[in-house]
């Protein structure tokens, strides 16, 4: 049986807030913490398949997070509570 995650694969560039990449950074690590080996890929991968594809579902999240404060992913930074993950390839400049 062939598997959604093992089908051809397609790039696509990103364009968000930092606290954002910096929240899926903290998505892997909780996998992680949670026995997985995935990747920042698969973690999005699957939350856009676990996604309802209703309109007003998916208006409420847009709604949800255009409301956010700015520091709304501020305690993501101090997360000792996970472990640190490193991904395979080159590592993305922060700034």
């Amino acid at each position: 049986m062939e598997l959604l995650w093992q089908r051809p694969r397609r790039k696509t560039l990103v364009d968000w807030p930092e606290d954002v990449d910096g929240r899926l950074d903290v998505l892997v690590r909780a996998a992680a913490a949670a026995g997985e080996q995935t990747s920042r890929s698969q973690v999005l991968a699957a939350l856009v398949t676990a996604a309802e594809a209703h309109p007003s579902a998916i208006a409420e999240l847009l709604h949800s997070y255009r409301r956010m404060p700015a520091d709304a992913l501020e305690t993501d930074k101090t997360r000792d509570d996970l472990p640190s993950v490193r991904s395979p390839g080159r590592t993305r400049a922060r700034r």
